[in-house]
């Protein structure tokens, strides 16, 4: 069983839903080497988080961040208010959304599905780089 982790620091986004599949994979050069195992991708964030979804309609990424807007409003009643009214809707959003995912590994490759990709959810209106752990589990191939 071999175990490898990276530190994956991602450039500021805006607000919205951004795929980063293709950067989780880049990072991992061991990816290749695994024959079946466990990708953990975990975001050192409370304002932003990390999903699985949709990969192939851009106006996936849309809908998802107009949902959200609904669910967490700004003009909510929130007692948290020092940071700006983003940032509490960005919690409960990381909240509801959550902050890691886990992706399945074979034969060198993330088994996700046709459609699906790995998802940068940005919280904020001006956030600042996010941080990701991206932890690999799995056996090798000899």
């Amino acid at each position: 069983m071999a175990w490898f982790q990276r530190t994956l620091e991602l450039p500021p986004h805006r607000r919205g839903f951004h795929l980063i599949t293709t950067q989780v994979v880049e990072a991992l050069d061991e990816l290749k080497q695994v024959e079946i195992g466990w990708l953990h991708v975990f975001i050192q964030h409370t304002s932003a988080s990390v999903s699985i979804n949709e990969n192939a309609d851009p106006d996936v990424a849309t809908d998802l961040e107009t949902a959200f807007n609904e669910i967490a409003r700004e003009d909510f009643d929130y007692v948290h208010t020092i940071e700006g009214p983003d940032d509490m809707p960005a919690h409960v959003k990381c909240s509801t959304i959550g902050s890691s995912v886990m992706i399945p590994v074979r034969a060198g490759r993330l088994m996700l599905g046709t459609w699906q990709g790995i998802y940068l959810c940005e919280h904020r209106n001006r956030a600042s780089g996010r941080k990701l752990v991206l932890t690999l589990q799995g056996e090798t191939g000899s």
